[in-house]
C-alpha cells in the first residue's frame, strides 16, 4: 500500500510548500523509496497555460506536454524524475471531469453534487498518478493557504482519504513565524490559528514545518506542541537559506524523513542510500566564489514595485546548475527589455556581462527592445543564447541587419507584414482563428537533429535530442535559403526537415538560439548541456577581459 503526505500552507501565500514538498521528497528517496509528488492549484483555469506569468510565475511544461505550474519544475529537479501530466490538477480540470462524466450519464442518473463527487474525482486522480509513477510515497501539495475558500473542496478530499486509510495519510503545514522588526520576538500565534482553521476543514496536522528568518528555539516549538496537541519532535525548524539546495540538508539535520517513515510504521531501506551527493551540491554552492555575471534581458519580472524572479524560475535555476557544475557563482541581473527602446545608450550596460540571456516570451512589448540588444550581443561578441521567443527575435534581427531584410518582423504581432521571417504554424491557423488558446500549442518533447558542424552537437555529444517545446510560431521556410546564405547555422532541425529547432552564428564566440526550452530538463548535479556551454563561453570571457 502506497503512503500519501498531503502539505498545506498557513499564514501566508508564498511560505515555501513547493520546496518543502520537493525536499522532503529527496530526503525519502535517501531512505530507499520511490517518490513522486502532485501539485494542486486551487485556480478556476484547466491549466496553468493561460495565466499570466507576472501573477502566478513560470509556466512549467512536461515531457508529455502540460502546462503546469512551476512547482512542478521543483519537483522534477530535486527528485530528478519526470513528473507527467497525471501530477497536475486544477480546480478547473477537477470540475470538467465530473461534468463530462454527469454528461456522459456516468454517474448513473444521480445527482451529482459538490461533495462528495468532486472529492471523489480528486481522490481518484492521486490514486491514478500513484499507481502510474509506482510510487511507495505520494506527496500532495495543495495550493493557496489555509482558510481560502478555494481549496477547500481539496482538504475535504484529503480529510475523506485519511479517513478512509488512517494509517496511510499523513499532514504536514508549512507556516510561518513572523519577526515583526518593532517588536524582535519570533510569534507564534499565527501559527496557531492556521492550525486551528485546519482543524476546522476536519484535519489535525502531523508535522508543523515552521518557516521563519530564523531557526526555531525550544520555547517556540513547545508553545505550538502544546497549543495545538502536536508531538514536540513534530514541530520542525526551517529557517530561511541562501540556496534551496540547503532544505534537504536541513531537514535530514532534524531527521525529518525518519519521523515520517516511524509515522508510516516504516524504516528507512537498507543498502546505500544517502543524501552525499546532495551534500557535496551544497558543499559546491556554499564555496563557488568566482563570479560568472549572466544578465537575463526579459519583460515578466516587474510587478510594481518588486521584482518577480518566479517568471524565469527554471532559467535561473539552469544558469545555476551549469556555474555550479564548474565551481562558479552565478550573479544574474534583470534588464529591462523596454528601456533600450527609451535610450538606446543604455545598450553599452550588455558589455558588463559575461553572457545574456533572452527567454520565452509573448506580445509585441519589449520586442524591440530585445531585437536592439540581440543586435549589440552579436556585434559585440558577447555570448548570447535565446530560449524560444529570444531565438526567434534573434532570426528577426539577423534578417533585418545582415540579410537586408530592413521590414522583417514576427507574424505574432504583425500578422499584415510582408516580411514574415517568423510565421504561425500552418496547424495553429485554425486554433487562432476559433479563439482555442487553452493547450492548443505546440506541447511537450519533440525530437531534434543537429549539425554536426555546430557548437550544439559538440555540447550534446550525440546526434538526436528530445526538448521540450511551447509555441505556436516558427522560422518561416521561405526565408530558410537566404538566412543560410549569410552565414546563419540551422544547428538543430526536426527529423522531418520541416522546422527549425536551433541557429547558430558560427564565427561568433556563443550565439545559439533555441525554439524549445532546455531550462526545464535542467538538473542540479548535472546541468543541462546548452547551458554548460554556454556558462564555458561566459567563463571564456573572463578570461579574455582578464588577458586583456
Amino acid at each position: 500500500m502506497s503512503k500519501f503526505i498531503f502539505v498545506v500552507g498557513g499564514v501566508m501565500s508564498g511560505v515555501g510548500k513547493g520546496v518543502a514538498v520537493a525536499s522532503i521528497g529527496r530526503v525519502l528517496q535517501s531512505k530507499g523509496y520511490a517518490v513522486s509528488a502532485i501539485k494542486i492549484d486551487p485556480y478556476i483555469n484547466v491549466d496553468a497555460g493561460t495565466m499570466n506569468p507576472t501573477e502566478h510565475g513560470e509556466v512549467f511544461v512536461t515531457e508529455d506536454g502540460d502546462e503546469t505550474d512551476q512547482d512542478i519544475g521543483n519537483y522534477e529537479r530535486f527528485l530528478n524524475t519526470n513528473i507527467l501530466s497525471d501530477n497536475y490538477m486544477t480546480t478547473g480540470r477537477v470540475y470538467e471531469s465530473v461534468i463530462h462524466r454527469e454528461r456522459n450519464l456516468e454517474y448513473g442518473g444521480k445527482c451529482v453534487e459538490v461533495v462528495p463527487h468532486i472529492p471523489e474525482e480528486i481522490i481518484s486522480r492521486i490514486v491514478r498518478a500513484t499507481k502510474k509513477a509506482d510510487a511507495d510515497i505520494m506527496i500532495i501539495e495543495i495550493g493557496g493557504t489555509v482558510g481560502e475558500y478555494q481549496n477547500l473542496l481539496f482538504l475535504e478530499a484529503a480529510r475523506m482519504m485519511k479517513l478512509q486509510n488512517f494509517h496511510d495519510v499523513l499532514f504536514v503545514l508549512v507556516s510561518f513565524l513572523p519577526v515583526p522588526s518593532k517588536i524582535g520576538e519570533m510569534k507564534t500565534k499565527p501559527t496557531q490559528y492556521a492550525i486551528r482553521t485546519l482543524n476546522s476543514a476536519g484535519i489535525q496536522p502531523d508535522f508543523v514545518l515552521c518557516r521563519a528568518a530564523y531557526p526555531l528555539d525550544e520555547v517556540r516549538k513547545q508553545k505550538i506542541a502544546i497549543s495545538a496537541s502536536i508531538f514536540l519532535d513534530h514541530i520542525i525548524s526551517a529557517p530561511d537559506v541562501d540556496s534551496i539546495y540547503e532544505i534537504p540538508i536541513n531537514f535530514e539535520k532534524e531527521k525529518l524523513g525518519e519521523k515520517i517513515l516511524k509515522q508510516f510504521g516504516w524504516s528507512p531501506k537498507t543498502g546505500v542510500w544517502n543524501l552525499n551527493d546532495w551534500e557535496s551540491l551544497v558543499s559546491v554552492i556554499q564555496s563557488a566564489n568566482d563570479v560568472v555575471k549572466i544578465g537575463i534581458v526579459g519583460k515578466y519580472f516587474k510587478t510594481g514595485d518588486f521584482v518577480l524572479k518566479d517568471s524565469y524560475i527554471s532559467v535561473i535555476e539552469a544558469v545555476k546548475h551549469a556555474c555550479w557544475r564548474l565551481n562558479k557563482k552565478p550573479v544574474i541581473d534583470w534588464l529591462n527589455a523596454e528601456s533600450y527602446e527609451e535610450d538606446k545608450n543604455r545598450l553599452a550596460e550588455l558589455s558588463n556581462y559575461d553572457g545574456v540571456i533572452i527567454p520565452g516570451g509573448f506580445g509585441a512589448r519589449g520586442v524591440e527592445g530585445k531585437i536592439l540588444a540581440i543586435q549589440y550581443l552579436r556585434e559585440n561578441k558577447i555570448p548570447f543564447l535565446g530560449l524560444c521567443f529570444g531565438m526567434q527575435m534573434a532570426v528577426v534581427e539577423f534578417s533585418r541587419h545582415v540579410c537586408g531584410l530592413t521590414d522583417a518582423v514576427s507574424g505574432e504581432f504583425c500578422p499584415n507584414s510582408t516580411t514574415p521571417v517568423i510565421h504561425i504554424m500552418p496547424e495553429q491557423v485554425q486554433n487562432i482563428r476559433e479563439n482555442r488558446y487553452g493547450s492548443t500549442m505546440r506541447l511537450g518533447a519533440f525530437p531534434c537533429v543537429l549539425d554536426e558542424r555546430s557548437i550544439c552537437y559538440n555540447a550534446y555529444g550525440e546526434k538526436q535530442i528530445s526538448e521540450r517545446h511551447r509555441h505556436r510560431y516558427e522560422v518561416n521556410n521561405v526565408y530558410r535559403d537566404i538566412l543560410e546564405r549569410h552565414g546563419l547555422l540551422f544547428a538543430g532541425i526536426s527529423p522531418d526537415r520541416r522546422l527549425v529547432e536551433i541557429i547558430e552564428i558560427p564565427d561568433h564566440p556563443f550565439f545559439v538560439g533555441t525554439q524549445f526550452h532546455p531550462e526545464f530538463k535542467s538538473r542540479p548535479n548535472a546541468g543541462h548541456p546548452l547551458f554548460n556551454a554556454f556558462i564555458e563561453a561566459a567563463i571564456n570571457r573572463v578570461c579574455r577581459g582578464m588577458l586583456f
